[in-house]
Protein backbone atom coordinates (compact mmCIF):
# COMPACT_ATOMS: atom_id res chain seq x y z
CA UNK A 1 0.00 0.00 0.00
CA UNK A 2 1.17 3.76 -0.91
CA UNK A 3 1.61 5.67 1.80
CA UNK A 4 -1.53 7.58 3.02
CA UNK A 5 -2.38 11.21 1.47
CA UNK A 6 -4.89 12.55 4.95
CA UNK A 7 -6.49 15.69 4.80
CA UNK A 8 -7.70 17.83 7.84
CA UNK A 9 -9.82 20.48 8.48
CA UNK A 10 -8.75 23.27 10.35
CA UNK A 11 -10.96 25.29 13.02
CA UNK A 12 -11.68 23.47 16.04
CA UNK A 13 -10.24 20.18 14.48
CA UNK A 14 -6.64 21.35 14.38
CA UNK A 15 -6.72 24.49 16.05
CA UNK A 16 -8.93 26.41 18.50
CA UNK A 17 -8.96 30.33 17.49
CA UNK A 18 -12.22 30.77 19.13
CA UNK A 19 -11.14 33.49 22.17
CA UNK A 20 -9.34 35.11 19.13
CA UNK A 21 -12.31 35.06 17.36
CA UNK A 22 -14.96 36.52 19.53
CA UNK A 23 -12.56 39.45 20.06
CA UNK A 24 -11.97 40.25 16.85
CA UNK A 25 -15.97 40.00 15.58
CA UNK A 26 -17.08 42.28 18.49
CA UNK A 27 -14.29 44.52 17.08
CA UNK A 28 -15.98 44.53 13.99
CA UNK A 29 -19.25 45.73 15.42
CA UNK A 30 -17.17 48.30 17.59
CA UNK A 31 -16.29 49.84 14.25
CA UNK A 32 -18.58 49.17 12.05
CA UNK A 33 -21.90 49.15 14.15
CA UNK A 34 -22.75 45.83 12.58
CA UNK A 35 -25.00 44.07 14.45
CA UNK A 36 -22.78 40.90 14.84
CA UNK A 37 -22.21 38.93 18.13
CA UNK A 38 -18.52 37.47 18.91
CA UNK A 39 -19.81 34.27 21.07
CA UNK A 40 -22.28 33.33 18.42
CA UNK A 41 -19.99 33.77 15.70
CA UNK A 42 -17.41 31.46 17.25
CA UNK A 43 -19.37 28.88 18.73
CA UNK A 44 -20.24 27.41 14.90
CA UNK A 45 -16.90 27.80 12.94
CA UNK A 46 -16.47 26.33 9.90
CA UNK A 47 -19.12 27.86 7.26
CA UNK A 48 -17.87 30.80 5.28
CA UNK A 49 -17.50 34.22 6.78
CA UNK A 50 -19.61 35.93 4.63
CA UNK A 51 -22.42 33.89 5.22
CA UNK A 52 -22.23 34.92 8.54
CA UNK A 53 -22.79 38.51 7.70
CA UNK A 54 -25.44 37.80 5.69
CA UNK A 55 -27.48 35.85 8.44
CA UNK A 56 -26.77 39.37 10.26
CA UNK A 57 -29.05 40.84 7.55
CA UNK A 58 -26.14 43.06 5.98
CA UNK A 59 -26.64 43.82 2.21
CA UNK A 60 -23.88 42.83 0.09
CA UNK A 61 -21.64 45.78 0.42
CA UNK A 62 -21.92 45.44 4.12
CA UNK A 63 -21.00 41.96 3.88
CA UNK A 64 -17.94 42.47 2.24
CA UNK A 65 -17.32 45.54 4.41
CA UNK A 66 -17.44 42.91 7.01
CA UNK A 67 -15.30 40.65 5.79
CA UNK A 68 -12.23 42.79 5.13
CA UNK A 69 -12.57 43.81 8.25
CA UNK A 70 -12.34 40.90 10.09
CA UNK A 71 -9.75 39.55 7.79
CA UNK A 72 -7.64 42.76 8.53
CA UNK A 73 -8.07 42.04 12.30
CA UNK A 74 -7.07 38.52 12.36
CA UNK A 75 -3.79 38.65 12.13
CA UNK A 76 -3.06 40.99 15.54
CA UNK A 77 -6.12 39.81 16.84
CA UNK A 78 -6.64 36.12 16.68
CA UNK A 79 -3.35 34.30 15.34
CA UNK A 80 -1.57 35.29 18.75
CA UNK A 81 -4.68 33.99 21.22
CA UNK A 82 -4.74 30.95 18.97
CA UNK A 83 -4.27 27.02 20.80
CA UNK A 84 -3.60 23.69 18.46
CA UNK A 85 -6.02 21.19 19.91
CA UNK A 86 -4.98 18.04 22.10
CA UNK A 87 -3.42 15.29 19.37
CA UNK A 88 -3.27 18.20 16.69
CA UNK A 89 0.80 17.88 16.56
CA UNK A 90 1.00 14.51 16.75
CA UNK A 91 -1.45 13.83 14.03
CA UNK A 92 0.34 15.72 11.52
CA UNK A 93 3.51 14.24 12.32
CA UNK A 94 1.93 10.66 12.03
CA UNK A 95 0.83 11.36 8.61
CA UNK A 96 4.75 12.10 7.66
CA UNK A 97 6.21 9.82 9.72
CA UNK A 98 3.88 7.11 7.51
CA UNK A 99 5.41 8.47 4.49
CA UNK A 100 2.39 9.96 4.06
CA UNK A 101 1.22 13.99 3.11
CA UNK A 102 -0.81 16.03 5.28
CA UNK A 103 -2.97 18.23 3.78
CA UNK A 104 -4.97 21.54 5.21
CA UNK A 105 -8.29 21.65 3.67
CA UNK A 106 -10.22 24.91 5.19
CA UNK A 107 -13.06 27.33 4.58
CA UNK A 108 -10.53 29.89 6.34
CA UNK A 109 -9.04 33.07 4.43
CA UNK A 110 -5.70 30.73 2.85
CA UNK A 111 -3.17 33.69 3.91
CA UNK A 112 -4.70 33.93 7.73
CA UNK A 113 -4.89 29.66 7.71
CA UNK A 114 -1.26 29.73 6.68
CA UNK A 115 -0.54 32.23 9.46
CA UNK A 116 -1.66 29.57 11.85
CA UNK A 117 0.46 27.17 10.88
CA UNK A 118 3.31 29.25 10.98
CA UNK A 119 2.66 30.10 14.47
CA UNK A 120 2.33 26.85 15.77
CA UNK A 121 5.19 25.56 14.01
CA UNK A 122 3.45 22.75 11.96
CA UNK A 123 4.53 21.83 8.31
CA UNK A 124 1.82 20.78 5.51
CA UNK A 125 2.11 19.67 2.23
CA UNK A 126 -0.50 21.35 0.53
CA UNK A 127 -2.78 23.73 2.65
CA UNK A 128 -5.94 25.09 0.69
CA UNK A 129 -8.38 27.68 2.06
CA UNK A 130 -12.01 28.95 1.42
CA UNK A 131 -13.34 25.74 0.51
CA UNK A 132 -16.48 24.58 2.77
CA UNK A 133 -18.05 21.20 2.70
CA UNK A 134 -18.60 19.69 -0.62
CA UNK A 135 -16.75 22.22 -1.95
CA UNK A 136 -13.56 20.39 -0.39
CA UNK A 137 -13.85 17.78 -2.60
CA UNK A 138 -11.99 19.45 -5.42
CA UNK A 139 -8.71 19.80 -3.31
CA UNK A 140 -9.02 16.76 -1.60
CA UNK A 141 -9.06 14.26 -5.30
CA UNK A 142 -6.48 17.26 -6.73
CA UNK A 143 -4.21 15.79 -3.85
CA UNK A 144 -5.54 12.03 -3.61
CA UNK A 145 -6.60 12.10 -0.13
CA UNK A 146 -7.52 9.09 1.30
CA UNK A 147 -9.22 10.47 4.64
CA UNK A 148 -10.15 13.41 5.31
CA UNK A 149 -10.21 14.48 9.46
CA UNK A 150 -13.12 17.72 10.67
CA UNK A 151 -15.48 18.67 13.11
CA UNK A 152 -18.12 19.36 11.51
CA UNK A 153 -21.21 18.20 9.32
CA UNK A 154 -19.68 20.24 6.00
CA UNK A 155 -16.87 18.17 6.70
CA UNK A 156 -18.55 14.76 6.39
CA UNK A 157 -20.02 16.02 3.17
CA UNK A 158 -16.97 16.77 2.16
CA UNK A 159 -14.88 14.07 2.66
CA UNK A 160 -18.25 11.54 1.41
CA UNK A 161 -17.88 14.03 -1.53
CA UNK A 162 -14.09 13.19 -2.54
CA UNK A 163 -14.82 9.53 -1.72
CA UNK A 164 -12.44 9.80 0.82
CA UNK A 165 -12.17 7.70 4.33
CA UNK A 166 -14.40 10.50 6.85
CA UNK A 167 -12.66 10.68 10.36
CA UNK A 168 -14.33 12.87 12.91
CA UNK A 169 -14.37 14.56 15.86
CA UNK A 170 -16.49 16.37 18.48
CA UNK A 171 -14.21 18.81 19.45
CA UNK A 172 -16.41 21.52 17.53
CA UNK A 173 -20.23 22.60 17.26
CA UNK A 174 -21.21 18.82 15.68
CA UNK A 175 -21.53 16.39 18.54
CA UNK A 176 -20.71 12.50 17.68
CA UNK A 177 -24.45 11.40 17.31
CA UNK A 178 -24.77 14.49 14.90
CA UNK A 179 -21.73 13.57 12.73
CA UNK A 180 -22.25 9.95 12.82
CA UNK A 181 -25.61 10.73 11.36
CA UNK A 182 -24.23 12.80 8.77
CA UNK A 183 -22.18 9.29 7.60
CA UNK A 184 -18.99 9.93 9.56
CA UNK A 185 -16.90 6.78 8.99
CA UNK A 186 -15.17 7.09 12.12
CA UNK A 187 -15.84 9.52 15.29
CA UNK A 188 -12.63 9.44 17.67
CA UNK A 189 -13.11 10.92 20.94
CA UNK A 190 -10.15 13.65 20.02
CA UNK A 191 -7.18 13.45 17.91
CA UNK A 192 -5.28 11.88 20.23
CA UNK A 193 -6.45 8.83 18.85
CA UNK A 194 -5.92 9.46 15.66
CA UNK A 195 -1.93 8.21 15.39
CA UNK A 196 -3.20 5.07 16.49
CA UNK A 197 -5.86 4.76 14.50
CA UNK A 198 -3.44 5.19 11.43
CA UNK A 199 -1.12 2.86 12.43
CA UNK A 200 -3.70 0.20 12.00
CA UNK A 201 -5.63 2.25 8.82
CA UNK A 202 -3.91 -0.68 6.15
CA UNK A 203 -7.11 -2.87 5.38
CA UNK A 204 -9.51 0.40 5.11
CA UNK A 205 -6.63 2.30 3.29
CA UNK A 206 -6.17 -0.23 0.58
CA UNK A 207 -9.78 -0.86 0.16
CA UNK A 208 -10.78 2.75 -0.48
CA UNK A 209 -9.94 2.88 -4.10
CA UNK A 210 -13.32 1.27 -5.08
CA UNK A 211 -15.17 3.27 -2.33
CA UNK A 212 -13.75 6.87 -4.25
CA UNK A 213 -15.13 5.34 -6.97
CA UNK A 214 -18.51 4.31 -5.86
CA UNK A 215 -18.56 7.69 -4.15
CA UNK A 216 -18.50 9.49 -6.91
CA UNK A 217 -20.63 7.40 -8.92
CA UNK A 218 -23.48 8.39 -6.21
CA UNK A 219 -22.54 12.34 -6.62
CA UNK A 220 -23.04 12.04 -10.02
CA UNK A 221 -26.05 10.51 -9.52
CA UNK A 222 -27.57 13.36 -7.06
CA UNK A 223 -26.23 16.01 -9.28
CA UNK A 224 -28.29 14.66 -12.54
CA UNK A 225 -31.34 14.03 -9.82
CA UNK A 226 -30.71 17.59 -8.48
CA UNK A 227 -30.20 15.98 -5.24
CA UNK A 228 -26.97 18.21 -4.38
CA UNK A 229 -27.97 21.71 -3.27
CA UNK A 230 -25.16 24.71 -4.31
CA UNK A 231 -23.18 26.03 -1.34
CA UNK A 232 -24.12 29.34 -0.28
Amino acid sequence: MSAPTVGFDLDMTLIDPRPGMVLAMDEVRRRTGFPVDGELFASNLGPPLDGYFRGCGLDEEQVLAGVREFRALYPEIVIPRTVGLPGAAESLAAVRAAGGAAVVVTGKYGPNAQLHLDALGWEVDHLVGELWSTEKAVALRRFGAKVYVGDHIGDVNGAKAAGAFSVAVPSGPCTARELLAAGADLVLDSLTEFPRWLAGSAAVLAGLPEHRENAEREADRQQQTGQVQPQG
